[in-house]
């Protein structure tokens, strides 16, 4: 996670980066949707991480606070440190907001500063009144939410700041990136296509059934109630060879000669619905159908 921190603390601490991101001083320039699409990207796998980090009370596991306050900060909550509490404040100009508590109950408030350090924190003279102790016993009065939802909730604001709406033209910009990584041999850049048209058109990453060694396979998966994955259309990059390939049907997890067809299209025995730059094609007249139903 340290390439992530890193692009994410030096790209994303500001919270007007919903249309421009500073180039210099003074200057902003327009982002393109590809670099609005790898925020989200990268918003999701540390929300991802954040949530793996979250454990039972008695597992003894401590919430990732590092990446955490990189989510806060980019979704415009500012710090303040109250008595012994690390505070995110969503508005500080008024008395009333949402407060995140940074500790591993990650509670959203919706109340004061001086209302959560008297619950979180009180001092003996707060405890001696009795209407400040039934506050600091229960707080669902102005707890809107605790650890794994509050991710989720941070997570959402993070991304509403982005504006994920595309053009044919942004996505001509995705596919001739691909296309120059494919032609060069770059897997990182083909890898970055494939994880960007993911995004956009929801497809996963292969269950173990469809899983190849050194292939990167991504595709539209749905899970039935039998247990069985449905898996297709599929996409095959070959990280050793740098093959890229289709396989436009779906494919069921228990059907086992289909899956061995899938083994024979990556190894080259079977032909593929599509290879190379046109598998860019297809996932871009996907995008744009998807796209076009959306409106």
């Amino acid at each position: 996670m340290k390439i992530f921190r890193s692009y994410l603390k030096f790209e994303m601490a500001s919270n007007n980066y919903r249309l421009h991101k500073r180039v210099g001083y003074g200057k902003f320039i327009v982002m393109s949707f590809k670099e609005n699409l790898l925020k989200k990207i990268k918003i999701n796998q540390a929300a991802k991480q954040v949530t793996v980090s979250i454990g039972p009370i008695d597992s003894g596991r401590r919430i990732d606070k590092k990446i955490m306050r990189e989510l806060l900060e980019t979704a415009g909550y500012h710090f303040q440190k109250k008595r012994d509490l690390e505070l995110y404040i969503k508005d500080v100009e008024v008395e009333k907001t949402r407060i995140v508590v940074l500790d591993n109950d990650l509670a959203i408030y919706n109340t004061s500063v001086y209302d959560v350090a008297m619950r979180k924190s009180p001092t003996v003279k707060e405890m001696m009144n009795p209407f400040n102790v039934v506050k600091i016993l229960k707080d669902t009065d102005v707890v809107m939410s605790k650890k794994e939802d509050s991710v989720k909730a941070i997570e959402k604001e993070c991304i509403a700041n982005l504006d994920l709406s595309f053009t044919a033209t942004d996505i001509d910009d995705i596919v001739n990136d691909g296309r120059a990584s494919l032609d060069n041999a770059y897997a990182d850049g083909v890898i970055e296509c494939m994880d960007l048209f993911a995004e956009i058109l929801n497809y996963r990453s292969a269950p173990a059934a469809f899983g190849i060694r050194h292939h990167k396979i991504i595709g539209r998966l749905v899970r039935k109630e039998t247990g069985e994955d449905l898996f297709g259309p599929m996409v095959l990059y070959s990280l050793i060879h740098n093959t890229l390939k289709l396989v436009e049907q779906q494919v069921g997890s228990y059907d086992k000669g289909k899956i061995q067809f899938i083994q024979n299209v990556a190894a080259g025995k079977e032909t593929a619905a599509m290879e190379g730059p046109d598998v860019f094609q297809y996932l871009k007249s996907a995008a744009l159908k998807l796209e076009a139903v959306s409106k």
